[in-house]
């Protein structure tokens, strides 16, 4: 028996030898191994994506992916909570059905808006109308009074349904600039005429207050299929937008007289305030427990597809990057925190409410690395305004596999980012965030906010690219001797003003939801 525990307790010690001795080419070969042959990123973004879906703040839906991610996190081993930091409109979509019923019968694509109202469980038909081209604000009113129980259309109406890059090359030069001509001609009198109209964001509760039955819309994205969706601003009509397509259709029916009529029924429930949370995750360090690497994305979405490349994406790469590390990593010497950040949409809320909760992790933050901006591999990374970054980043990149580094543009200093995702929040705060930014892969005219941001447009070599790059760069974060200094650089001059730019202020988050 003691000759059986001796030789156990030599085995122990040479297994702990074997690990302290893994250098840093045995760790990142560890990684890219373990992220490439056991990826988990397809069945990750299909739970996130085509089970759970789209992941508006205040759904249902939004609830479903935390406690989905908690759960996974914990088949990981990786403890996880739902941290609620305030609340939001509860809000539950449920079917959209559009169908035109005279001149002719055909249904129409489109979908309500969110946190749109329902029109119950009838439906509407009623007749269409456009907004009226108007000299001043008093000749609005007066055509106010005849749109009770109209569907209005309130968009301006696309010259073409075809994208400038399919002009550029089928039309004749010739053909592409008077199309163009005539686009801007038309954009210039609508911005005329709705500054006439004078009511700009609060028209649909114009309209609404006039008794019309519910408002349509087309917010084209210049892609083929592809419609921005936001939210309605209306308390007792549904907003929906529809196909540039079915838009363009009816609003030339109208102008040219023809009497449309529309059947809608929109469907959804308003479920009152209801909780907001982060996801946090956390892989305890062991040497320098009480400083910190936080893996960030934003968990939510609009609704208007299911929310892949903004920001199922992002998610799923942090995700995967606490498996692998977790895996091949299990004791870092900094603590790694996942945070899987709730109502970014609505303006950095949940990052922000973690930033100005934790002040004693925001202090001690070693770096956080924040992806948000799409599928596509990251090319470029940003010092942030940080005068020493150069000195640290490229230290960690240099771990980096070059097929992965090859890709990557790097900007030293840099300037701090104010807003546009969840790094700057803590850059605001005066800690070291990054922003992993992606290749396009026509992120903004196809994706971006769009009916069409669904699974199919994930590339998932360059999301696991992330991933790998990720790992790595949290490694060799978390094992780095030095702590990441906060001088800041001296910024540059703004050209657009000339005036000297200051870092950004933080921003007080929103932890109340709509009104």
């Amino acid at each position: 028996m003691k000759r059986i525990l001796q030789i156990s307790l030599v085995i122990i010690l040479v297994f702990s030898a074997n690990l302290s001795a893994q250098t840093t080419e045995d760790v990142v070969d560890a990684i890219v191994r373990e992220a490439t042959e056991n990826s988990q990123l397809e069945y990750l973004a299909h739970q996130l994506t085509d089970v759970i879906g789209p992941r508006l703040v205040g759904t249902p839906q939004m609830q479903h992916a935390h406690d989905w991610a908690v759960q996974q996190f914990g088949e990981w081993g990786i403890e996880a909570e739902n941290q609620q930091f305030g609340e939001w409109q509860g809000w539950e979509r449920g079917i959209t059905h559009i169908d035109l019923v005279s001149p002719r019968v055909v249904s129409l694509s489109g979908q309500q808006l969110a946190w749109s109202p329902s029109t119950g469980e009838d439906g509407v038909t009623a007749n269409l109308d456009i907004l009226p081209t108007v000299e001043n604000q008093e000749e609005f009113n007066e055509w106010l009074t005849t749109v009770e129980g109209k569907i209005i259309l309130i968009s301006e109406p696309q010259i073409t349904g075809r994208p400038d890059d399919n002009w550029e090359e089928f039309a004749t030069e010739e053909s592409f600039e008077k199309m163009k001509k005539e686009r801007d001609e038309q954009m210039a009198a609508w911005r005329e005429n709705m500054e006439h109209i004078g009511y700009g964001r609060d028209l649909n509760k114009k309209l609404e207050e006039a008794g019309a039955a519910a408002i349509f819309q087309s917010r084209w994205s210049r892609g083929f299929g592809a419609n921005k969706i936001f939210s309605a601003n209306t308390e007792n009509i549904p907003v929906i937008d529809l196909s540039l397509e079915d838009y363009g259709m009816l609003y030339r029916m109208v102008e040219y007289g023809d009497e449309p009529e529309v059947y809608v029924k929109a469907e959804s429930k308003d479920l009152g305030k209801v909780p907001t949370f982060n996801t946090i995750a956390t892989i305890p360090g062991t040497e320098k427990p009480e400083e910190y690497i936080i893996l960030s994305a934003h968990y939510d979405s609009w609704d208007g597809g299911t929310g892949a490349t903004d920001n199922a994406t992002g998610s799923i790469t942090m995700m995967e990057t606490a498996r692998i590390l977790k895996e091949v990593y299990p004791n870092p010497k900094r603590t790694i925190i996942v945070g899987l950040w709730g109502s970014e949409e609505q303006g950095l809320n949940g990052s922000g409410a973690f930033v100005a909760d934790n002040p004693e992790i925001v202090d001690n933050l070693q770096a956080l690395f924040n992806q948000d901006n799409g599928t596509g591999r990251v090319v470029r990374i940003s010092g942030q305004g940080f005068l020493h970054s150069y000195e640290f980043l490229q230290r960690w990149l240099s771990a980096v596999p070059s097929e992965i580094t090859s890709h990557i543009e790097t900007t030293f200093p840099g300037t701090p980012g104010g807003g546009g995702s969840d790094y700057a929040s803590f850059v605001s705060a005066g800690a070291p965030g990054f922003s992993l930014s992606s290749l396009s892969w026509s992120y903004w005219n196809y994706t971006w906010h769009t009916n069409l941001d669904t699974y199919d447009k994930i590339v998932f070599d360059d999301v696991r690219n992330n991933a790998i790059l990720t790992a790595i760069l949290t490694y060799m974060a978390s094992e780095d001797p030095a702590t990441f200094p906060r001088d800041k650089a001296v910024l540059p001059i703004n050209p657009r003003n000339g005036e000297q730019m200051t870092w950004p202020e933080p921003r007080t988050s929103n932890r109340t939801g709509l009104d």
